[in-house]
């Protein structure tokens, strides 16, 4: 998780430092969503699931099932396509005055195919979070 916050705080400062704009909100949502899925690539499946909209606390069995679902889905990539070897993002789309995003994100394959999937965001107390 540590490299994740490292990683947004990172594109923030250099988005932030390239010129007075105020950052993209889209980009930035996306930037937090690729961090999320390459927790995926490092089988971190408990960080994964913190980067979802979930109340502050959720019942323990709840909060196992979701990790079961994150593993589940590795490793279904990993059955049918050899797993993800990369996560890229593709585009990005912010409504700010809704506080929300979708994040385009590509997903490589280990069998040399790839596919685009949308990640929907919300920017909740200032940080981007999976809906």
């Amino acid at each position: 998780m540590k490299k994740v916050v490292s990683f947004i705080i990172l594109s923030i400062l250099i988005i932030s430092g390239c010129g007075k704009e105020a950052p993209d909100q889209g980009e930035l949502a996306a930037i937090a969503a690729k961090g999320y899925y390459d927790l995926l690539l490092e089988n971190k499946y408990s960080e994964f699931v913190k980067g979802m909209n979930q109340p502050d606390s959720i019942p323990a069995g709840y909060r196992e099932q979701l990790e079961t679902n994150a593993k589940m889905f590795v490793y279904q990539q990993k059955e049918e396509h050899q797993g993800i070897s990369n996560v890229k993002i593709a585009d990005a789309k912010a409504d700010t005055a809704h506080h929300t995003a979708m994040a385009f994100l590509v997903l490589d394959y280990g069998d040399k195919t790839s596919e685009e999937i949308v990640v929907p965001m919300i920017e909740v107390k200032g940080k981007w979070k999976m809906q």
